[in-house]
């Protein structure tokens, strides 16, 4: 890719990250649920459960989400950890489209395996890479840990990386919770895993937004397509490369694309 092209890529995509990394972005965001809270726990459970159901109409998705965690209460982490049977059976009754009604009690069941398989109660220490492993291993680690205490039909809700899923809802809240905050917008409370570490929340609006603009030339949106699209990025900022996720979602969702051939041949 000439030197020339990647300046003007990189000047487009910085600008779009100026303009969308911005508390304005919070409110009608996903990311806007966990914001609701202050405790660690409660932004890690209310985090990981909002990315869970993250896919369709955000308005949708944020006014659902913040449905489901009203009936965990006002310290969803307290809930997980001390609610009786028959308080996680009673969530039964929150659907929202192929999420149904077993399956938020087996998110909350799966969560609770999870949390007490970390020393300091933290899903820090379940999603941070052990020596010799990548991001792509501790997701299948999470899921591995979630896996026991679920129901089977509800473990779809949980990217299996190992068969090459993108997990893309898990990506993006491993950046809600990693990314600094110093933008207002990603809650920075991680330091076990770098940000250089994470990879592209990669759907089907930011991947056709990645191919138009010349960054992936693989057709499937899988796990190698988000690694590759990472690396690209990491050309325009090593330290960071998912500071661009606010630029191809706004390219993608906000501003309907780019349209016509790759900007960047």
């Amino acid at each position: 890719m000439p030197t020339e092209h990647l300046f003007q890529l990189k000047e487009l995509l910085d600008s779009k990250v100026e303009l969308y990394e911005r508390p304005d972005f919070i409110a009608p965001d996903p990311i806007s649920v966990p914001h609701r809270f202050s405790r660690r726990q409660d932004i890690e459970v209310a985090g990981l459960l909002t990315a869970t159901i993250a896919w369709g109409n955000r308005k949708a998705i944020v006014a659902k989400a913040h449905q489901m965690l009203d009936r965990l209460g006002a310290e969803p982490f307290d809930f997980v950890m001390s609610a009786s049977p028959g308080q996680i059976d009673s969530l039964a009754s929150f659907v929202y489209r192929t999420f149904q009604k077993d399956d938020l009690p087996s998110m909350v069941r799966g969560l609770r395996s999870a949390y007490q398989s970390s020393q300091n109660l933290s899903l820090e220490d379940v999603f941070a890479p052990r020596q010799g492993e990548t991001l792509r291993d501790s997701i299948a680690r999470f899921r591995a840990l979630m896996a026991p205490a679920m129901a089977q039909r509800s473990l779809k809700h949980i990217a299996d990386t190992r068969r090459g899923a993108a997990a893309k809802r898990i990506c993006m809240f491993l950046r809600w919770m990693v990314r600094p905050s110093a933008r207002g917008v990603d809650f920075g409370l991680w330091d076990k895993i770098l940000p250089s570490q994470l990879v592209i929340p990669l759907d089907v609006h930011s991947g056709r937004t990645a191919r138009t603009l010349g960054l992936l030339s693989r057709k499937q949106d899988d796990w190698l397509a988000a690694a590759l699209l990472t690396d690209k990025l990491r050309l325009f900022a090593p330290a960071d490369p998912v500071r661009y996720d606010f630029a191809l979602f706004s390219i993608g969702i906000v501003e309907g694309g780019v349209g016509g051939a790759p900007l960047v041949p």
